[in-house]
């Protein structure tokens, strides 16, 4: 069985943040923050070198695949900000067609800067997704 690679680490989400050399993107970085926190009630976390992430949940597949992730997170990719969301729950289809200018991938959401995207769109689904993953698996305290 694989061992998931991103894990909680003891390094500071504030100084990850801190560290990042762009200013906007540490502006959008920390905003990120004050949404997930207000979304999850959770402090950050440092998953992995760069995934900021908030709570988190055990799951385990029917493949017997298992571990531990945060409930949702972000991270700065290159030029981009990144935020996981759930896979599949109701509704995102609807809320990315009024989000603003971004891509999307299998659990991601890429987009530029935040000055992009509206704002309670992006809490609004960021919240949809938390709660769809505390449903479907067991959170950790």
């Amino acid at each position: 069985m694989s061992v998931p690679k991103t894990k909680p680490t003891e390094v500071s989400a504030e100084s990850h943040i801190a560290a990042i050399a762009n200013e906007e993107q540490r502006n959008d970085a920390q905003a990120l923050v004050a949404l997930m926190r207000r979304v999850t009630r959770q402090e950050p976390r440092m998953w992995g070198p760069s995934m900021v992430g908030f709570g988190s949940y055990h799951y385990k597949y029917a493949s017997g695949h298992e571990g531990d992730s945060a409930l949702t997170a972000f991270a700065m990719r290159g030029r981009e900000l990144v935020v996981y969301i759930a896979e599949a729950f109701a509704g995102p289809d609807a809320l990315l067609a009024k989000l603003g200018k971004h891509r999307t991938g299998k659990v991601c959401v890429y987009m530029r800067r935040l000055a992009n995207v509206d704002l309670k769109v992006l809490e609004t689904l960021v919240a949809r997704s938390v709660a769809d993953t505390k449903r479907r698996y067991p959170v950790r305290a």
